[in-house]
């Protein structure tokens, strides 16, 4: 209605005041495009549709694409390969691996695609060696050395949330779990506002509040020094943002 009088107003002709409303139709339409597109550069973190990330578009023996490699600490950036494995769901994987020794060293797969500040995300993954046999995910990353991080320790049998910040692991909760070496498990977080729900293999562990972290970021694979480990399935799920009063 506003359209057709501002119309009739100035041109005082019902066919311009159509071609108004329909211009600006479509202008409404390009731009309602446009913020789809921007919401993490595609249409793939639309609130409440599960993502899973595809990287079988990779050649074998590549890097994922849709990744970059970082790392908290000091060392190399281990290698970020995609390999054929017959026990992974599609019978392949991403796979981690290192020869550096450096001590507190975090290889990070940093998704491009995905900046959100609620959402939930599993991924299912294999730790096969190391010394440390630790490896997970990290989720409102917004450069390596801030973010959180859900870890698996198969050595020590347990499941964290650790906050690292200026680089330096602090742990926010913790959970006996039954990770094993050479096994899938799938490993989840359910981040809203600050709120972190925890699972392992579909079975809550444990729920934490974190009152400081920071609001959006990335989510990345995790590993800690040089464990090898394989990752076959990400699934992420964007949720509203946090309504500030």
């Amino acid at each position: 209605m506003l359209l057709r009088w501002l119309a009739s107003l100035f041109c005082g002709s019902s066919d311009v005041s159509r071609n108004l409303t329909r211009s600006a139709a479509r202008s409404v339409a390009v731009v309602g495009v446009a913020a789809l597109l921007a919401w993490g550069g595609t249409g793939l973190a639309a609130e409440d549709t599960v993502t899973t990330i595809d990287f079988a578009k990779d050649a074998i023996g590549s890097p994922p694409s849709d990744f970059d490699f970082q790392r908290t600490g000091e060392g190399d950036l281990g290698q970020w390969t995609l390999v054929r494995d017959p026990t992974a769901a599609e019978g392949l994987a991403i796979e981690h691996v290192s020869t550096d020794q450096h001590d507190d060293r975090f290889p990070l797969a940093i998704y491009r695609a995905i900046v959100a500040e609620n959402l939930e995300v599993k991924v299912r993954l294999k730790i096969v060696s190391g010394p440390s046999l630790t490896a997970g995910f990290a989720v409102g990353l917004r450069n390596p050395k801030s973010y959180y991080a859900i870890s698996a320790n198969a050595f020590e049998q347990r499941v964290d949330l650790l906050l690292f910040a200026d680089g330096k692991p602090s742990r926010v909760d913790s959970a006996e779990a039954e990770v094993m070496p050479d096994r899938w498990h799938t490993l989840a977080v359910t981040l809203n506002d600050d709120h972190f729900k925890v699972s392992l293999d579909e079975k809550v562990l444990f729920t934490a509040f974190e009152r400081t972290r920071r609001k959006d970021g990335h989510i990345a694979l995790w590993t800690q020094e040089d464990t090898m480990t394989r990752f076959d399935r990400i699934d992420v799920r964007v949720l509203p943002p946090t309504e500030w009063r």
